[in-house]
């Protein structure tokens, strides 16, 4: 039969594998009563009569948020402080708003401060002790592995690494993080990708003896430097790329480089400002895994128009099976300072010429790598995957179905993330026998693997109460998850895959819900190396991190910034919040240590001495103005515009990043920031000289007033976050009053007035964020008690990182759900 027939069988048999799958519940491992939380008060303020508060709300509250006004569409004539549980949505927005004292409004009458804070401590009580006896876990649907976690899971499955961008879609957003369930659309085309993923990874993974030809681009933005080393490139070289490539069999590969060239079609970098001659030309070099494999001179006279184009082959070079480093990087020849940048304006210019006059492009830069092959196959040498997939090896016919048995079984309890059940085992291995009947056994064992990758069972997160009915439950809507879909929960929420060997062990033997076992797995998973993606993806999208791939500083203004600046911001932020995860230091370092992580590169930029190499270390600041991630080029650059820096965007940042408290968007028809205008003298006007006069305008000024103090406070932190002392000829002039009226200079006085003044908004947006990526889905006004309770544990543990962790995963909301209606009406024995 031939292979196409083969793969429609076995496709057939695939569906039939999709649609028999189910998902087993297990019995309740703990009841709702010992996961109520045991709320304390975490605030110094206190609690104040209830009618000493209801006085506020209409001296204070009621003059602008009433049925007339309806500012921020919000009436509060008929709230009752005593009924605040009762209109729990309401209160708290007015404890967001209460705890980072933006109402009443900046310039209104205001009471003390403290009376505001014992006010929303008044509410939270109130609140709270409703939140003991009824908690209210929440609900949203299933989870599917995104990007990410598919790419982890396959590495930890399969020990190989591939890139799930090449397979999937791009992740949908919520509350900046891509896990959020109810976002993650389903469709055709999705589930799709999926399959067509299943098939090539198995492939990869077993390898193809058969292999026909085919080829993988690399490609290499047009904006990247090419004067610097890249990470992993052999030494001498510059520029270039590298990859981690899967050779799906031995045999012979060509390597094919292809270069940028101007709108003419002349190679970039060949004009007069050229750094290579007939006589010495630029050369490229092809390397796998530190190996020179082949060096390419590269013709300063190919053109576009010529029938190779600009590109050069390798001869065909042999190389085995599995995943290999390879290198595609230019030959150092000059060790001086060069200007070198492809930058955007770059893209409507005619010629470089005009940009080698200006001394930006004087090098060939890498368009792409493509690697084709294999030619002439001669076999699949062992691999990393193929040595954790063969646990068994048959010497004799008959031996086969069961050493097949074995590896899909231990393959298939660790992709399932639970126990396999008969019904699993028996349509795997019907996959099996289909492949091994047409193929052999290898084959065979491919194709089980890619109904693994293909099943519901690893591809979705599913969560089904348990079998046994109980009074609880039925009441309160709600259920505890059994050990096994807990393990999941926790192995996703630190280190974005499935459950290890370990953490299996313990749940299935209904170990996990024990609260000490519990915290004992979480302290274990923390030390573990793969808790890193707390930094890499919790983090790194709290922080709003992606957005720097959006940003590109006006080379002209900013010759330095490019994107190895750019990559080292990022890494700075990652291995800080991560040496806090690691050390389990406070949460408050994030705001306030005196030391961060540098290479060589983003050490120059920050002035600091001493630092040599690619590879990132600790350094102390001296600089004060520098200390926490208020300091950190990442977040200063993402903040900014590419000619010029941002208070509204700096401001805006802080308050919705930081305090959790975005500010209103801007009204209908405000006209923009000037940014060309200029001052009597004929010099262009700084910064906050453009925001004053742009808060002349009424309608912009009641905005503004909250937000622009808070950037402006960092405005000795240039585009790219570097320090200056002028802007635009004017000296910088950081001063200003944050909206609760404290003064403020300077970068240390913003940082002071956050950590000391609103140290609780500090605390509980960091919580909501923790929390909102572990469990899936968007806070909401309900989960608030958790976050108090989570704080105030925190609290007493000097907030700990591994304080809010656990905190969170013995939270209601991380070990319970609430039932959807369809399945609570099936559940209480009716019809959805």
């Amino acid at each position: 039969m031939s292979e196409e027939r083969t793969t429609k069988r076995a496709l057939a048999l695939l569906g039939s594998l999709v649609l028999s799958c189910g998902v087993s519940t297990l019995a309740v491992a703990a009841s709702t009563q010992s996961l109520t939380p045991r709320l304390a008060n975490s605030h110094s303020s206190k609690s104040i009569p209830t009618d000493a508060a209801q006085g506020l709300v209409e001296t204070y509250c009621v003059r602008c948020h009433n049925n007339r006004a309806m500012r921020g569409n919000l009436s509060l004539e008929k709230f009752q402080v005593s009924s605040a549980a009762d209109n729990a949505a309401v209160a708290e927005k007015m404890i967001r708003k209460l705890r980072t004292g933006m109402m009443p409004p900046p310039g209104g009458r205001r009471p003390a401060e403290t009376d505001l804070l014992d006010f929303a401590t008044s509410m939270e009580a109130l609140i709270d002790a409703r939140a003991v006896t009824n908690p209210n876990p929440g609900w949203r649907t299933f989870q599917r592995l995104n990007r990410a976690e598919y790419s982890r899971s396959i590495r930890a499955l399969l020990r190989l690494d591939v890139d799930a961008a090449e397979y999937l879609p791009l992740d949908t957003k919520s509350a900046n993080f891509d896990n959020i369930a109810d976002v993650q659309l389903l469709s055709p085309t999705l589930m799709n990708s999926y399959l067509h993923a299943a098939s090539e990874i198995s492939r990869l993974a077993v390898g193809d003896p058969n292999a026909t030809a085919s080829e993988a681009t690399f490609k290499v933005t047009r904006w990247v430097s090419q004067r610097e080393q890249v990470d992993g490139a052999p030494y001498g070289t510059r520029g270039g790329l590298v990859v981690t490539h899967n050779f799906p069999a031995d045999g012979d590969y060509i390597f094919r480089v292809s270069f940028h060239h101007e709108t003419t079609g002349a190679l970039y970098g060949s004009g007069r400002a050229a750094l290579h001659t007939l006589e010495a030309p630029e050369q490229i070099e092809i390397s796998v895994d530190g190996e020179r494999t082949a060096l390419l001179a590269i013709d300063r006279w190919m053109h576009a128009s010529d029938p190779g184009g600009v590109n050069l082959l390798t001869e065909p070079v042999a190389i085995t099976a599995g995943p290999h480093r390879v290198a595609a990087a230019f030959i150092r020849r000059f060790e001086g300072p060069l200007q070198d940048l492809i930058s955007p304006h770059e893209w409507s210019l005619a010629s470089t010429s005009i940009a080698d006059a200006y001394g930006f492009t004087s090098l060939p830069h890498l368009r792409d790598m493509a690697i084709r092959g294999p030619y002439a196959p001669t076999g699949v040498s062992e691999t990393p995957s193929r040595l954790k997939i063969f646990t068994c090896r048959p010497s004799l016919p008959r031996e086969e179905l069961v050493c097949a048995q074995e590896i899909l079984s231990t393959l298939a309890t660790e992709a399932y993330r639970r126990p396999l059940t008969a019904a699993n085992l028996d349509a795997l291995m019907s996959l099996y026998e289909a492949g091994a009947s047409q193929g052999d056994f290898e084959t065979g064992v491919r194709l089980a693997i890619e109904g693994i990758l293909a099943s519901p069972h690893f591809i979705f997160r599913f969560e089904e109460p348990p079998q046994t009915r109980t009074a609880d439950a039925v009441v309160s809507n709600s259920f505890v998850l059994d050990d096994l879909d807990l393990a999941s929960r926790l192995s996703f929420f630190l280190w974005a895959t499935g459950p290890d060997a370990e953490l299996l062990r313990v749940a299935t033997g209904n170990q996990l819900s024990s609260s000490d076992e519990l915290e004992r797995q979480v302290h274990r998973m923390l030390a573990d190396p793969r808790a890193e993606t707390l930094s890499t993806r919790l983090a790194a999208q709290w922080l709003r991190l992606p957005d720097l791939e959006k940003i590109h500083p006006d080379v002209r203004t900013y010759p330095d910034f490019d994107e190895q600046l750019k990559l080292a911001m990022r890494r700075e932020t990652e291995l800080f919040f991560h040496n806090l995860v690691q050390k389990d230091r406070g949460l408050l370092e994030l705001f306030t240590a005196d030391y961060t992580f540098v290479n060589e590169r983003l050490a120059e930029h920050y002035g600091l001495p001493d630092v040599r190499g690619d590879s990132f270390r600790r350094v102390s600041h001296v600089d004060s103005a520098r200390h926490g991630i208020l300091g950190h080029g990442s977040i200063l650059t993402l903040t900014s515009h590419a000619i010029r820096t941002s208070p509204v965007l700096r401001g805006k940042w802080v308050m919705e990043v930081l305090l959790g408290s975005p500010p209103p968007p801007p009204p209908p028809n405000v006209p923009e920031l000037e940014e060309t205008a200029a001052a009597e003298n004929g010099r262009l006007l700084s910064v906050r000289e453009r925001m004053e006069e742009h808060r002349s305008n009424p309608a912009c000024n009641s905005c503004h007033r909250v937000i622009d103090p808070i950037g402006l406070a960092l405005e000795n932190f240039d585009v790219t976050g570097a320090w200056r002392i002028k802007d635009n000829g004017a000296p910088i002039d950081a001063t200003g009053q944050l909206y609760d009226g404290t003064p403020l200079t300077n970068p240390v006085d913003l940082r002071e007035a956050l950590v000391h003044r609103r140290l609780t908004p500090l605390v509980n947006t960091f919580t909501e964020n923790l929390m909102a990526y572990a469990i899936g889905r968007r806070l909401e006004y309900y989960d608030m008690p958790a976050v108090r309770k989570i704080g105030s544990l925190a609290a007493s543990q000097n907030y700990r990182i591994s304080s809010f962790v656990v905190g969170v995963v013995t939270s209601p909301a991380f070990r319970m759900k609430n039932m959807s209606p369809n399945t609570q009406a099936v559940y209480l024995g009716g019809q959805p």
